[in-house]
C-alpha cells in the first residue's frame, strides 16, 4: 500500500535540491544585497538552536541550501534526523563562507522549522496511538509545491503516507458515489483504472454502506464522521465477513490528539489527519555566528 514515490536517500536528496532551487531563487534572485557588504573571503562558524522541544527534520534540504551556495561548507549534525531535541539545545555546526551562511540561513531555516514541525506532530499523534493497531496517516491537505517534503516529514515522525496524489491511487468519496448510483456501482466502475493504482479505497458514512461495499469487495474502507459506537460496530462487522475478505479500515473527519486514542482503541487499522501538514506551526530554530 505504499504511495509509488521513491523515498530512498537518493531521491529524497534530488528532492531536496529541486525544493531548495525554487527557493533560493525565491530568496536571493540575482544575489544577496545585504551578504554582500561582507568580505568575501571571510569565513564563519555557525550554530542552529532549537528553541523548542521538537522531532529534527529536514536535514538534506539544509544541506542542499548551504552547499550550493558553499560546496565546500562543513556541517556537523549535532541530533540526528528523527530524533528529539530539547530546547535551547544546539541542532547543527555549520563552518563556511561568510556570506554563503548570511545567504542561506532564511531558506535553511524555513525548511527545517516547517519539515520540524511535521514530523513533531506526527510523533505526538504516532505516540497517542501506541499499543493500538491503529497507525496515523497523512491526507493531500499540503503546502502547493511541498507535498513530498511534508509527506517525507511524516514518514520521519513515525506516521504512514496516504496517496500521494490524485494519480496514484483511487479514493471514491461521497460525490463519486452519488454519480455513480451507489456503493457497489463506483467499485465497479474503477474496474479499468484500478491496475494503475496502489489502492482502491471507498469511503462510507453509514453502517448500510459499509456492508455494501464488503459485499462488492472491496479491500479499503474509509469510515467518515462517524461516533465510536457507529467505529466499534463497523469493526465488527469487518471482522465478520472473516480474515479472506476483510477490509482496511481508516477513520477519517473530525480527528483531534485529545480523542485519538478512544478511536484508535474502536479497532481501526488507520486514522488519516489532515493537520499533520495543514495545521502546522513552525518549530522555532534560530542560526548564530561564533567568535573565532
Amino acid at each position: 500500500m505504499s504511495p509509488r514515490f521513491d523515498f530512498s536517500a537518493s531521491a529524497v536528496a534530488a528532492l531536496a535540491e529541486s525544493d531548495v532551487a525554487r527557493a533560493l531563487q525565491e530568496d536571493v534572485a540575482d544575489g544577496d544585497l545585504t551578504a554582500s557588504l561582507v568580505d568575501a573571503s571571510r569565513t564563519a562558524h555557525a550554530r542552529v538552536l532549537a528553541r523548542e522541544t521538537a522531532v529534527v527534520c529536514g536535514a538534506p534540504w539544509v544541506e542542499a541550501t548551504v552547499r550550493r551556495l558553499d560546496p565546500q561548507a562543513r556541517i556537523t549534525w549535532l541530533c540526528g534526523e528523527g530524533e528529539r531535541c530539547a530546547a535551547d539545545q544546539p541542532v547543527l555546526e555549520i563552518e563556511g563562507g561568510a556570506r554563503a551562511l548570511l545567504t542561506a540561513e532564511r531558506t535553511a531555516l524555513n525548511f527545517l522549522q516547517l519539515l520540524s514541525a511535521v514530523a513533531t506532530k506526527t510523533a505526538m499523534y504516532a505516540e497517542a496511538v501506541k499499543g493500538t493497531r491503529a497507525r496515523i496517516v497523512d491526507t493531500r491537505k499540503t503546502l502547493p509545491g511541498l507535498r513530498l517534503a511534508q509527506k517525507y516529514a511524516v514518514r520521519t515522525g513515525g506516521g504512514l503516507n496516504h496517496r500521494i496524489g490524485l494519480y496514484d491511487a483511487v479514493l471514491i468519496k461521497e460525490n463519486h458515489i452519488a454519480a455513480a448510483g451507489g456503493v457497489a456501482a463506483a467499485l465497479r466502475a474503477v474496474a479499468p483504472v484500478a491496475a494503475q493504482a496502489v489502492f482502491v479505497e471507498v469511503e462510507v458514512e453509514t453502517l448500510a454502506q459499509l456492508q455494501e461495499a464488503l459485499d462488492a469487495g472491496a479491500r479499503m474502507v474509509l469510515l467518515d464522521n462517524m461516533d465510536l459506537p457507529t467505529l466499534r460496530e463497523a469493526v465488527r462487522i469487518n471482522d465478520a465477513v472473516g480474515e479472506a475478505r476483510k477490509a482496511v479500515l481508516e477513520i477519517s473527519g473530525g480527528v483531534t490528539l485529545d480523542g485519538l486514542r478512544a478511536l484508535a482503541e474502536t479497532g481501526v487499522d488507520r486514522i488519516s489527519v489532515g493537520a499533520l501538514t495543514k495545521d502546522v506551526k513552525a518549530i522555532d530554530y534560530s542560526m548564530r555566528f561564533l567568535s573565532h
